[in-house]
């Protein structure tokens, strides 16, 4: 009992000498005194932030600067033209007229990356190499201040179909459905397809392009007429108690509000390209397209109004393709109406056409060109629309275009 003791004193002694050596005055070489002290007070404050105070967010950086224009006006640049000879006469023409964007294909109707990605890229596979150099292309875009959009086709996709059977709709016998034109789709209702796009979404977001627009994404057209003939997978929808009309238009819907949600890091515009007559009705009863409920989850709606596109007798005009400016005119004011009575509508910029129709006649096809062009321009801005993108395939435009008419 007594060693116990000793042994508590000499630990209190101890204890005592060095708390007496931490606080005792310390003289320095200049005389000064300074006291060292073992432990030294710190006080905590918290303090509330106004509950309308944003927090600023933190995204992705390219690197690059891009404006977004006054209003963009755009044409489409497949991966080939951006990679080819043909992208400085694009170019030229962006430069010399009041056209300032591009669409520029980094995942195309086949489901091909249009250029080479890094080393290791689980989409090496699917790169074709179109674009040699997408660091020069976009520093080429930045120095001319062109803006870039990157188009990005989501369920046209024959590559991924092929290579994963189960994720695309099969026959009976088991191969892969195709269309008329031989081209597959893959399925909308699995989030491995969702996931598989967006991640291509975010290569090219941080490759520099400013917005995302995503293409074609809906089921196949007419899909109402072979949904029973067709195996595939509902995935999480398998149990709603929804008809398959209205399943369809969930997945395409719940697809687009993933992908905005996904790309918020990157601070890019989010787009999607819809049918134009899918602004004219409730819902599409096959591919799967709401108007309202999609244009709800973008920055950008891009409906595809060519006057080609459209039935005899639409909006009671005998043939849409002969009178652009009519057709244009008498959409426009169904998506504004459609648009307005949204709480936070997106951008509209519609696609309009600078092609010809030949399917559409027996003799020579109705030609399209400056006049055609800046009819449908016109029908767009005396509708308050003062955005749109113009289509030709073959990236071959019509000249002396005035593109604010």
């Amino acid at each position: 009992m007594r060693k116990n003791r000793s042994r508590i004193y000499i630990f209190i002694g101890i204890l005592l000498f060095i708390v007496l050596a931490f606080t005792i005055p310390i003289k320095s070489n200049g005389d000064k005194l300074m006291e060292v002290t073992l432990h030294k007070e710190r006080k905590t404050t918290i303090k509330l932030l106004p509950t309308n105070e944003k927090f600023t967010r933190f995204t992705f950086d390219s690197g690059y600067h891009f404006e977004y224009p006054d209003a963009v006006r755009g044409i489409y640049v497949t991966g080939n033209s951006a990679g080819g000879s043909r992208f400085d006469t694009l170019l030229n023409l962006v430069e010399t007229t009041d056209l300032n964007a591009m669409v520029i294909d980094i995942k195309d109707d086949h489901g091909n990356l249009t250029f080479t990605p890094e080393e290791g890229s689980p989409y090496a596979s699917i790169a074709q190499n179109y674009i040699h150099d997408p660091k020069e292309m976009m520093q080429v875009l930045e120095e001319k201040g062109i803006y870039p959009i990157a188009r990005v086709v989501v369920f046209k996709d024959t590559n991924l179909a092929k290579a994963k059977p189960d994720l695309s709709f099969k026959e009976k016998n088991g191969k892969v459905w195709v269309n008329g034109r031989g081209e597959a789709f893959v399925n909308p209702f699995l989030k491995e397809v969702w996931e598989y796009n967006v991640a291509i979404a975010k290569i090219a977001a941080e490759m520099g392009f400013q917005e995302i627009q995503f293409d074609y994404v809906r089921f196949p057209e007419g899909f109402e007429r072979r949904d029973g003939e067709l195996e595939y997978k509902q995935g999480d929808y398998m149990n709603s108690k929804l008809d398959n009309v209205k399943r369809r238009v969930e997945a395409v819907t719940d697809f687009v509000a993933f992908a905005k949600k996904e790309l918020e890091y990157y601070d890019v515009d989010v787009s999607v390209d819809i049918f134009g007559y899918a602004a004219t009705i409730p819902e599409t009863p096959g591919i799967g397209q709401n108007f309202s409920r999609i244009s709800e989850n973008v920055d950008v709606i891009s409906s595809m109004i060519y006057p080609s596109h459209w039935t005899n007798n639409y909006f009671g005009i005998p043939m849409p393709d002969k009178e652009p400016y009519r057709l244009v005119s008498e959409y426009a004011k169904v998506e504004n109406e459609v648009l307005g009575k949204l709480k936070n509508p997106p951008i509209s910029r519609p696609w309009i056409q600078d092609f010809e129709a030949p399917w559409l006649y027996k003799g020579a096809a109705m030609q399209y060109g400056k006049k055609e062009v800046e009819a449908q321009i016109k029908a767009l801005k005396d509708n308050g629309i003062n955005e749109y993108l113009i289509w030709n395939a073959g990236n071959v435009y019509s000249l002396n275009v005035d593109y604010t008419p």
